[in-house]
């Protein structure tokens, strides 16, 4: 493999992490949303299962624990890249669709395939 190759699987096995780690909150709160649902519809105390839900919710705080970690993976990396001289390197969608956002992701008259710097 080639440094570009190499970088490019690097650069692929982070984007796909982070959106694993996304995943992974999505679901957690899917479950939090679930449990209060269950409850109630099936007309229980506000304490029944309060012990899961609490649980499910500190699962949630380390998920988010998690993605500001691989966030910061992420920059640590692009630093490093630079350090050693081989510039910048960007891996994914530049479109925001991608990752469901819809309609009105960038602002009037921008494409959505427009690299900008904010």
């Amino acid at each position: 493999m080639d440094r570009n190759e190499v970088v490019a699987s690097v650069a692929g096995d982070l984007n796909a992490t982070e959106q694993a780690v996304d995943a992974a909150i999505t679901r957690a709160t899917t479950l939090v949303q679930a449990l209060i649902g269950a409850r109630t519809a099936l007309s229980l105390s506000p304490t029944a299962a309060a012990e899961a839900q609490t649980k499910a919710i500190e699962a949630i705080t380390a998920l988010s624990t998690a993605r500001e970690a691989i966030v910061a993976c992420h920059g640590e990396m692009a630093k490093s890249h630079r350090r050693l001289g081989w510039g910048t390197y960007a891996v994914g969608p530049l479109n925001k669709e991608h990752f469901g956002a819809g309609e009105g992701t960038t602002r009037p008259g921008v494409s959505d395939n427009h690299l900008r710097v904010a």
